[in-house]
C-alpha cells in the first residue's frame, strides 16, 4: 500500500493528476505502477488504477490478471472498478475510501448512484439507434473460427 500512496504523491508533485496511486503486484513483486495523468494526458480514463493496469497488460502481454493483486491509494472509482473486473484481477485492496476523495472535491457518488439505480437517473442521456447492419459484426464474432473468447 505504500507504494501505491508513495506513486499518487510522484503523480501530485509532478501535477500529472489528483492524489491517485496504484500498484500490481504478481507473486510478491510489482510489476506495474501508476498515478493519475487525467490532466498530463487531458485523457479523462487515465486514473490510476487504468495506468497500473495497462501497464501490467502490456508486461505480461495478456489481459488475464488474475494472477495479480491491486493496490491503490483509495477505492476506485466505478470505472476503475469494472476495469480491474475485466482484467480478472481477484484481490483489491485500497486505502482511503471514496469519502475521504469527496472531502476534497472528487466525488465519484453520482457515478456510483447512477450505476446503482440505472435506469432511472442517468447522467448521461442515451438513445438507442437501430441500423441496418448492426448486428454483422455479432454475426461475424458468433462464426468466427479460433476466436479468443475473453
Amino acid at each position: 500500500m505504500l507504494e501505491a500512496i508513495n506513486e499518487a504523491s510522484a503523480g501530485v508533485k509532478k501535477g500529472h493528476g489528483g492524489p491517485f496511486g496504484a500498484v500490481i503486484i504478481r507473486n510478491g513483486k510489482i510489476i506495474a505502477r501508476g498515478h493519475n495523468r487525467v490532466l498530463k494526458t487531458n485523457d479523462p480514463t487515465m486514473h490510476a488504477e487504468i495506468v497500473a493496469i495497462r501497464k501490467a497488460a502490456k508486461k505480461l502481454k495478456r489481459f488475464d490478471l488474475s494472477d495479480c493483486e491491486l493496490y491503490t491509494s483509495c477505492e476506485p472509482c466505478p470505472m476503475c472498478l469494472a476495469a480491474a473486473e475485466w482484467a480478472k484481477i481477484k484481490k483489491l485492496y485500497y486505502g482511503l475510501t471514496r469519502k475521504d476523495a469527496a472531502k476534497i472535491g472528487f466525488s465519484d457518488e453520482k457515478i456510483y448512484r447512477d450505476v446503482k439505480n440505472a435506469p432511472k437517473t442517468k447522467l448521461l442521456k442515451e438513445t438507442q439507434l437501430h441500423e441496418k447492419n448492426e448486428m454483422k459484426p455479432f454475426i461475424e464474432w458468433k462464426n468466427k473460427k479460433n476466436k479468443k473468447q475473453y
